[in-house]
């Protein structure tokens, strides 16, 4: 494929690491609490924006954020001050990223043939915020779902980034780099092409690609985030070759 190797990159348990909140969590309720109640922070996150894409109704990510953050407190029985939660709010925007994610940014940067971009459900300000801490200068444009006002897998989201690059007739073009098995199903649902990062090395046993019937599964599977970023480069320099022969 000719032009540039589009990537779109979840924020989000892809290049940041969500448990890494429990630092803060541990300040203020103790060690013991603190990866348990990071967990639960994550879970509700995730299940609430799901919850308003079936209500059809949005609020921003950064108030689900805080309404989940209640949610798994009063789960453990536990209460926060005005300052512990907006101490904590802030530390989400401090989420340390994942180790192997500056080489694969280096490679990025490196590359002229990469277009590189963050997809995330976050609010403008919240990706801003937490960018800043490790590298702004290799995203081309920062994506967010505020645009549409619906949350990830819902299929407008990826219409969403598939518009930004005028690639609405080659969704193909496109990558997305993830985590989340839920925003991979729903990338290649939207005809993109996604790479999945399976970190915790036990492959991919989501079955809901199975149960849509279109064999929906990640287009390559990775252990990092830069494992993923040179399997694709090597991935569309190869349909590249065969594309000219």
């Amino acid at each position: 494929m000719a032009g540039k190797t589009i990537i779109a990159f979840d924020l989000y348990g892809t290049l940041l690491s969500t448990e890494s909140v429990a630092e803060e969590l541990a300040k203020q309720y103790g060690e013991d609490t603190a990866k348990s109640l990071a967990a639960n922070w994550r879970r509700y996150q995730l299940e609430y924006t799901w919850r308003l894409n079936s209500m059809g109704t949005y609020r921003s990510f950064e108030a689900v954020t805080r309404a989940s953050l209640h949610h798994a407190l009063a789960e453990f029985e536990l209460e926060s001050t005005a300052q512990g939660e907006s101490s904590l709010m802030e530390s989400y925007n401090r989420l340390q990223v994942f180790p192997e994610v500056p080489e694969a940014l280096d490679v990025i940067e490196k590359d002229q043939s990469i277009d590189a971009c963050i997809f995330s459900n976050g609010t403008l300000s919240m990706i801003q915020a937490s960018v800043q801490s490790f590298s702004q200068s290799v995203f081309k444009k920062i994506l967010t779902v505020e645009d549409v006002q619906v949350f990830k897998p819902d299929q407008r989201t990826y219409r969403h980034l598939l518009e930004q690059y005028g690639k609405e007739g080659q969704p193909a073009d496109v990558w997305l780099v993830s985590s989340n098995p839920f925003d991979v199903v729903g990338a290649v649902a939207a005809g993109l092409r996604a790479a999945w990062v399976d970190r915790a090395g036990k492959g991919w046993v989501d079955g809901l690609g199975d149960a849509i019937g279109d064999n929906i599964k990640p287009t390559l599977v990775a252990k990092g985030v830069d494992e993923a970023v040179k399997a694709i480069v090597a991935e569309n320099s190869s349909s590249s070759k065969r594309d000219h022969k």
